[in-house]
């Protein structure tokens, strides 16, 4: 499980100004790396390669990449407005931390500012005619990078701040989540039944005077507090969570001074808003938001949400069938367990309440759960024939048209058989 230090290493490498800034200080060094290579150069090579061009090379660049600077940026801003409009403001997140976007954008300012630095070198003439060569042979490397960059981002800027790659992005988001949840189950402690959290012995909680949700939680630190100090946790509180001054995060087997509570404090990293990183139950809401806005009757798109159904129920089969650790990690961590009624809940049951008048969003809906409750694993069943039962139900109020009711009954029908 990555620690706190990891993780906000993690997400600052996501920021869209971060990898600009590093390729642009690699940028600018180029140049300088140009005078100080300068002496290993044969003497009249670079009269042979026609390095005197490089000038002119350098003005082209100059010229042009920041005109497709400004243009790009336009273009992703834009992008984030019209997914925010169409989509939900929840997944433009996703699409800032895209790391082709911000590739492209460090690409091409990063040659601006190369560009910029060997046309003032050239002028201070710092250089000589040696290391003009190697600012050449540089200057040759940038033009590559752009090409490829270019036609990278041609293909690409096509599918940006569209539905269809919006959703896909959330998609891989769960899957990231749930994946490093099956590798590490309930964070690496012993599973806990939610709402037992001051079960055998719990029963100190120990609180954060601050409010927000909860982001990352730091279960090594966790454990490793709880073998130093000989006791148990108990996690009140999981990624997602929205805590405040008066609810627990965890609970202590042992009372312990009001000084040695602030390393488990420091472990839960609280913010304004959810993450995607340990938290598969808020990709499963994203999703949601998703379907539910394209069923509205201002955009009227079921086929979205048949496809967000298929997402969803595709991202529920691979955590059906994975297989759970023997041992937990740290057995004197104990956490609550992610079930599948919790899953079900955040994506399902919006879709099955805005969709309930329209049969092939049902219909969709009720083979999504006849798969999940068909599946080897066993973790979804129970779930998904409740959820057919509450979609049935909430299809019988809303269909009128009795052919599409039967539809729905017969689909319904094939959970369960």
């Amino acid at each position: 499980m990555v620690s706190r230090w990891s993780w906000l290493i993690s997400l600052l490498g996501r920021q869209l100004w971060f990898r600009a800034a590093l390729i642009s200080l690699l940028a600018i060094l180029a140049p300088l790396v140009a005078i100080l290579a300068a002496p290993i150069i044969p003497p009249g090579l670079a009269d042979k390669l026609g390095a005197d061009s490089v000038s002119q090379i350098l003005n082209i660049l100059a010229s042009s990449m920041l005109a497709v600077t400004t243009f790009s940026l336009t273009t992703m801003v834009s992008a984030y407005s019209a997914a925010t409009t169409s989509v939900t403001p929840r997944a433009t997140k996703l699409m800032i931390e895209d790391t082709t976007s911000q590739n492209v954008l460090a690409a091409f300012l990063g040659s601006f500012l190369f560009s910029l630095a060997g046309i003032i070198t050239l002028a201070m003439n710092l250089q000589g005619e040696r290391g003009r060569l190697v600012l050449f042979v540089f200057t040759l490397i940038v033009v590559l990078i752009i090409v490829v960059t270019l036609v990278r981002w041609i293909d690409y800027v096509v599918r940006l701040g569209r539905v269809n790659e919006t959703t896909e992005k959330v998609e891989m988001a769960i899957e990231d989540a749930l994946r490093a949840w099956l590798q590490r189950p309930n964070l690496g402690g012993t599973p806990l039944p939610a709402g037992s959290e001051r079960r055998h012995g719990h029963v100190y909680p120990v609180l954060i005077p601050a409010v927000g949700y909860v982001r990352h939680i730091d279960a090594p630190a966790l454990a490793a507090w709880a073998k130093a100090h000989d006791t148990t946790i108990s996690l009140a509180a999981m990624p997602g969570t929205l805590v405040d001054p008066t609810r627990p995060v965890a609970y202590l087997e042992k009372r312990q001074e009001e000084e040695e509570l602030g390393a488990i404090r420091f472990a839960f990293s609280l913010g304004k808003e959810r993450s995607f990183d340990q938290d598969p139950r808020f990709g499963f809401s994203v999703l949601a938001e998703i379907s539910s806005r394209a069923l509205s009757p201002g955009i009227n798109d079921p086929g979205t949400a048949i496809d967000v159904i298929s997402r969803a129920a595709r991202l529920l089969i691979h955590w059906d069938v994975a297989e759970d650790r023997a041992e937990p990690e740290h057995p004197s961590l104990h956490v609550p367990a992610l079930t599948a009624e919790e899953l079900l809940d955040d994506v399902f049951t919006p879709i099955a309440r805005d969709g309930a008048g329209l049969v092939e969003v049902q219909i969709r809906l009720q083979k999504a759960f006849a798969v999940l409750a068909r599946q080897g694993g066993g973790r979804c069943r129970e779930a998904a024939v409740h959820h057919s039962q509450m979609a049935l139900r909430r299809a019988e109020h809303a269909l009128s048209f009795e052919p599409d009711l039967e539809r729905v009954r017969t689909a319904a029908a094939a959970v369960t058989a």
